[in-house]
């Protein structure tokens, strides 16, 4: 994973149908779905050569309101400052800043003309 500012560090696409999508990924790109445990499902990093490429999540729990499209984690060097930029420049927080334990914080954003990512502050290392 890429973690230098402004680059895009990872991707996501979570959906209802998340055991076939990943399937259709593994058969038409080529991807190794290896499971990531949510507690009572799974998850999915979608990898090549052993390396993690993309995830292909269930969209429920904490999921369940993120838009059904490929989702860009672009890394930022300061969540907070980032975030305030966010609503000075007429963009909205669609969730609040969550940690994602032992990788980093993140945020998903909608710009001011109505398309959505999230912005990710990797760890130091």
């Amino acid at each position: 994973m890429d973690k230098s500012v402004g680059a895009i560090g990872w991707i996501d696409l979570t959906v209802n149908q998340a055991e076939d999508v990943k399937d259709f990924y593994a058969e038409v790109v080529g991807w190794k779905p290896e499971p990531v445990s949510m507690g009572d499902y799974n998850d999915y990093n979608m990898c090549t050569d052993g390396e993690p490429k993309a995830g292909i999540c269930h969209k429920k729990g904490p999921n369940s309101h993120i838009p059904s499209q490929w989702m860009l984690y672009i890394n930022v060097a300061d969540m907070d400052a980032s975030c305030e930029a966010v609503k000075k420049l007429g963009g909205k927080l669609l969730t609040e800043i969550q940690e994602m334990k032992g990788y980093g914080r993140f945020c998903l954003i909608e710009d001011p003309a109505g398309a959505t990512c999230t912005l990710f502050e990797p760890m130091a290392d």
